[in-house]
């Protein structure tokens, strides 16, 4: 079943601390986004990539594409404030697939065996998500006080990609969009619908670099897939 994937790319990163967007750095001498867009790239049931990001950015991104040969169809559209905004603006630009991914740039380690399993599930389903056990105990904390430990047999930590029928991520954000409501991911949208949402299991090396660390476990990654 071919998709179609929206890859919000105009978060600043601050996190990071590096001074531009994250995902203009380099991990074994190329961009984060490029190892991203690649997953994509080579997998041929992806029909385009949308990418919202900021104007300010949007030529040297084109170069990057333009540098690492990057041959599927890439469709620019206009990065938001919040993430949120951004998927809404590329949701608008979706164009002949009744699927379509949700992805983080900041992602780069996606696997197609993964993405094929969203794929799978969110035709059958309407809507899926990518999810880990949640490994460490978990508590709830108030003024830096214990208020209660978490049984964490049911919680998942979600990742990306998430997978959609088309119409019903557009029903879910026009739905948000109308009653000002500012989810954390395009699954909690997808919820208020209400819509089910099925949960694949993903992959504990679907890391997103958010802070400086998580450039020295991405460079482990890379190392060990190199072996």
């Amino acid at each position: 079943m071919s998709y179609q994937v929206i890859l919000p790319a105009a978060g600043q990163g601050k996190r990071m601390g590096a001074g531009i967007n994250k995902l203009l750095l380099e991990l074994n001498n190329m961009p984060v986004l490029i190892h991203t867009l690649l997953a994509f790239e080579s997998d041929e049931d992806c029909d385009g990539m949308i990418l919202a990001v900021n104007p300010d950015e949007q030529e040297q991104i084109k170069s990057l594409l333009d540098k690492y040969k990057i041959k599927k169809q890439v469709i620019f559209a206009t990065g938001g404030t919040e993430r949120q905004q951004s998927v809404y603006s590329g949701l608008k630009a979706v164009r002949g697939s009744s699927l379509v991914l949700v992805h983080d740039a900041a992602r780069p380690f996606i696997t197609k065996g993964l993405i094929q399993a969203l794929v799978e599930a969110a035709e059958r389903d309407g809507a899926a998500i990518a999810a880990v056990p949640v490994k460490d105990t978990v508590k709830k904390v108030a003024e830096n006080h214990v208020v209660e430990t978490i049984e964490r047999s049911s919680l998942w930590a979600v990742q990306t990609p998430q997978a959609f029928r088309v119409s019903v991520l557009m029903e879910a954000h026009e739905k948000a969009d109308s009653e000002r409501f500012l989810g954390t991911d395009d699954a909690s949208l997808v919820e208020r619908l209400p819509h089910p949402v099925a949960v694949v299991p993903g992959d504990y090396n679907n890391i997103k670099l958010t802070t400086r660390e998580d450039l020295v476990f991405a460079e482990a990654i890379l190392k060990q897939r190199a072996k």
